[in-house]
């Protein structure tokens, strides 16, 4: 072959092959930070093909918040366990858009290199994106926008925040439920039948049964020590280990104190005291020196222990046991203590005989490490909990229900938390948030960002600054972890809630009705993830008397194979029913959709219901000085001046809260006039803009009010706009869509009013009856 092309010709290049099929190559260059690429890679993840290096913020900003942590971590365990994995990563556009999928590899490379980890990377589907998940588009910052994305220099990412808009529309007009039917078992079986049984298997005499037997015995002993969670529960499996053959009468776990030897436990020994039994080290006794040299001992006979070990021998010649075996136990490199079994019989302890007891052993270590370990953590989860009181607020007018419920692993606590703060002047501040991981670090983070929240919160900070110094000390604090988290500051006497988001679920407004809504609320990137200039901007808004406002963590909505849609689906039809006044009946109604029988029912029922913690917070404005209940439903927003871009906002909330109207044509009408009058006093006056909308009545036969308010004491007058005139047309609109309207001085200002009535089979735009 090289004689037919020549000597001359080039050998092929493996990354000319990678990049005809459109895969790039990268590396990590570690002494100098920097992430080497070549032009394909260059080009998948939108940066400039001349590009070839990338510095840390650069490739931050290119990817989505968690997909660059997940990448990191990852690239991490590849160096620790010398193999490769494959991530998945989201590239972002300027303005926060999805661009593309790319899939990974990260191959850790050979020691000595420069380069810890290398890899390729091959652009996906954009498929594999959940449509419905509402972190997808994020602020962006340290990002020149993309002339691509279709965005003006310096402009703000108005496409991103209008896919969020619409995909919370889309939630909110969700149909009322989605069923999931139960799946047939894959197989037809039953599948809570047991699998350990054999039917029709005689097992009968001889060595290949018996070795056999010895096998499923191994595999049941661990399969019950690994759901061992507590070294009560290790020594009761191990005290019911019967193995074939040569089951052991008497078994004894030794562990290691500094110098001293105790028994941890024991079964088939009348002992007064386990722990009395305790000895130094150096002691020649066999479990010590199996101690001392991390080397089994076995002694088939009762001379055999006399003649190795006289001393010892006066302690167990009085419980009539044969045979003795003394085995190590090793865990992460070290030996924790010894492993004794006795037996009543002679035991010869053939090579299968000790091969079954070593594996035993091993797998006893492993599960008293696990058993510590778990209990370790439940004394650090008890504590952290026993800090996230249950008390109500120091404050009149407003309630508030709180549940917290823990993953199902060892760890009592994870990263989610919720406080509830009282501020001077009778103010209220409550908080929800939810640290990156469900391990002791990410509950040892939560514990701290909570104490750092409180102190900012008890200093007299506002909202967005308590939450742009939380961020400051979290990137300071662990610059591999972030958080999300809602802050509130209530006045619990107006019910004026003013709130600031940093990545967290936005809250969900349930009105007296029954009617949940997902409520919009500005934010900011996760805390930890851009310390520095961060800006958390706030929304205020008044809640109203009947009104519960809902803040909870993802567990809630994406537990147990949901994902955000049909999470969002279960959480309304639980937090719909009942009256407003059982606000601890409402929060366990949240709770049992996730984890009680119910849930099993519906999508996801063969999925882990613990796989993520949740904490819930709901919050209501009660009715003070009133002996019946409120209902209905009421919208009331503020739209100053520089807000602009909240118009869009309130006309997808007054689109919510009539999703039900009768006509849809009148709901579109509202929107309109909505927006007329918003605008009115944005262009006309220099004034903030106060609209309040409010439905009373019976369902078919309601009737919607909104008022928009302002300071401006110059009343509108109705024009004859010409053909191709811009403005102008506001009071006709109103007089042709609306059954009634008026406009009426007030003490500082006005307010321009129009009313609806909800009418079935009425045609919109029909004006009132004569």
């Amino acid at each position: 072959m090289a004689d037919e092309l020549g000597s001359a010709t080039p050998p092929l290049r493996g990354d000319a092959v990678l990049g005809s099929a459109g895969i790039g190559v990268w590396r990590w260059n570690r002494p100098q930070a920097l992430l080497e690429v070549d032009p394909i890679a260059a080009g998948l993840l939108g940066v400039d093909t001349a590009t070839e290096r990338l510095g840390v913020p650069q490739l931050r900003s290119l990817l989505h918040a968690e997909d660059y942590v997940r990448l990191r971590s990852t690239a991490e365990l590849a160096i620790a366990e010398q193999r490769p994995f494959d991530v998945r990563v989201r590239v972002l556009t300027a303005t926060g858009k999805v661009r593309r999928v790319l899939h990974l590899q990260v191959v850790p490379a050979a020691p000595g290199q420069p380069w810890p980890v290398q890899g390729t990377a091959v652009a996906g589907h954009l498929a594999d994106i959940c449509e419905g998940d509402l972190s997808a588009t994020v602020p962006r910052v340290n990002r020149d926008p993309d002339p691509a994305d279709g965005a003006e220099p310096g402009t703000a990412s108005a496409g991103g925040l209008d896919a969020e808009l619409r995909q919370i529309d889309t939630l909110n007009r969700a149909p009322s439920s989605l069923r999931t039917e139960r799946l047939p078992h894959p197989l037809g079986a039953d599948p809570h039948a047991s699998h350990g049984t054999a039917r029709g298997l005689d097992p009968g005499p001889g060595p290949t049964n018996l070795r056999r037997s010895r096998e499923a015995f191994l595999l049941d002993a661990g399969r019950a020590l690994a759901e061992a969670g507590t070294t009560a529960e290790v020594l009761r499996v191990v005290a019911s280990l019967s193995m074939p053959g040569f089951s052991p009468d008497g078994l004894a776990v030794f562990g290691v104190d500094g110098g001293t030897l105790s028994m941890v436990g024991q079964h088939g020994y009348e002992l007064n005291d386990d722990s009395a039994f305790t000895m130094p080290v150096e002691t020649d006794y066999p479990a010590a020196v199996v101690v001392r040299t991390g080397r089994a001992i076995y002694m088939s006979s009762p001379e055999d222990y006399r003649a190795r070990f006289p001393a010892a021998w006066p302690l167990v010649q009085g419980f009539g046991r044969q045979a003795w075996a003394f085995l190590p136990l090793v865990a992460t490199g070290r030996t924790t203590g010894a492993w004794m079994a006795s037996f009543r019989t002679p035991v010869r302890f053939t090579p299968d005989e000790r091969a079954v007891l070593s594996t035993v052993a091993r797998m006893l270590a492993h599960a008293l490490e696990r058993a510590h370990t778990n209990e370790a953590e439940r004394a650090l989860s008890r504590g952290l909990r026993r800090s996230m009181g249950t008390g109500s607020p120091a404050a009149e007018g407003i309630s508030v229900a709180t549940r917290y419920v823990p993953t199902g692993g060892g760890l009592m606590v994870g990263g989610d938390w919720y406080d509830i703060i009282n501020l001077p002047d009778g103010r209220l501040a409550l908080v929800i948030g939810d640290v990156q991981g469900h391990d002791v670090h990410a509950a040892g983070l939560m514990a701290q960002l909570r104490t750092a929240v409180h102190a900012y919160a008890t200093e007299g900070h506002r909202p967005d600054a308590v939450l742009a110094r939380t961020s400051h000390f979290l990137a300071a604090l662990d610059d591999d972890r972030f958080a999300t988290c809602i802050y509130i500051e209530a006045d619990p006497a107006s019910g004026t809630l003013s709130i600031a988001r940093a990545g967290h679920p936005h809250p969900v407004l349930r009105m007296p009705d029954g009617t949940c809504m997902i409520r919009h609320v500005d934010g900011g990137l996760p805390l930890g993830l851009a310390p520095e200039g961060e800006d958390y901007p706030v929304t205020t808004l008044e809640l109203q008397p009947g009104e519960v406002m809902m803040l909870c963590t993802d567990g809630l909505i994406e537990t147990g194979g949901h994902d955000m849609y049909t999470g969002w689906i279960r959480v309304r039809d639980a937090l719909s029913p009942g009256p407003t006044g059982d606000l601890e009946g409402m929060a366990d109604r949240l709770i049992d959709a996730v984890h009680g029988p119910a849930s099993h029912t519906g999508a996801g029922h063969l999925a882990d219901r613990r796989e993520d913690d949740i904490a819930l917070l709901l919050l209501r404005r009660d009715v003070v000085g009133q002996s019946q209940a409120v209902t209905g439903r009421r919208l009331v927003l503020t739209v100053a001046q520089d807000q602009a871009d909240r118009i869009a906002g309130a006309r997808e909330e007054l689109r919510a809260i009539m999703h039900d109207w009768a006509v849809p044509d009148q709901a579109d009408a509202t929107v309109l006039l909505a927006t007329e009058l918003l605008t009115n006093v944005l262009v006309h006056t220099d004034q903030t803009a106060a609209l309040v909308a409010t439905m009373t009545g019976q369902v078919g036969s309601r009737r919607l009010r909104l008022e928009v308010a302002d300071g401006s004491d110059e009343l509108a007058h109705r024009r004859s706009p010409g053909e191709m005139a811009s403005s102008g047309r506001g009071l006709i609109l109103l007089e042709l869509l609306s059954d009634r309207w008026g406009m009426e001085p007030r003490g500082e200002g006005k307010c321009i009013w129009f009313e609806l009535d909800e009418v079935p089979g009425a045609a919109a735009g029909a004006g009132p009856a004569l």
